[in-house]
């Protein structure tokens, strides 16, 4: 029996996988064309990247950065504020991996704030 075209079911080594997950976001490179390029499907690449950072042989993706923000620093055209106006509260809008975002009040504490961002990161 002859087998025509390339054989679907591979054995990839765990050297391979790695070299594979590895060069996703090198130079840019996004998952699809890496995928293509080792004709990977890219569920594949994906688990083979859960698998990995499970088992310790990938970092963690980065944390979050906090950046320091002075809102009491006055704009320089900024429209003067009348006292018996209600003041409302600050929003802050923070976008984190995978497309999520956060709004929450400028008057958050700081532990709270990060617990929120590990929760919704780990979800």
């Amino acid at each position: 029996m002859e087998i025509l075209g390339r054989e679907r079911r591979r054995r990839w080594s765990t050297a391979e996988r790695l070299e594979i997950v590895a060069a996703v976001g090198v130079n840019g490179e996004t998952l699809a064309r890496v995928a293509r390029r080792y004709d990977v499907s890219r569920s594949q690449i994906y688990q083979w990247r859960h698998q990995f950072r499970k088992q310790g042989l990938l970092p963690a993706p980065a944390a979050p950065t906090f950046l320091p923000v002075d809102l009491e620093v006055p704009m320089r055209h900024a429209e003067p504020v009348l006292e018996d106006k209600i003041a409302s509260p600050v929003i802050v809008e923070l976008c984190l991996a995978h497309g999520r975002c956060l709004r929450f009040d400028a008057g958050i504490e700081a532990a709270a704030l990060t617990r929120l961002i590990r929760s919704v990161e780990a979800a």
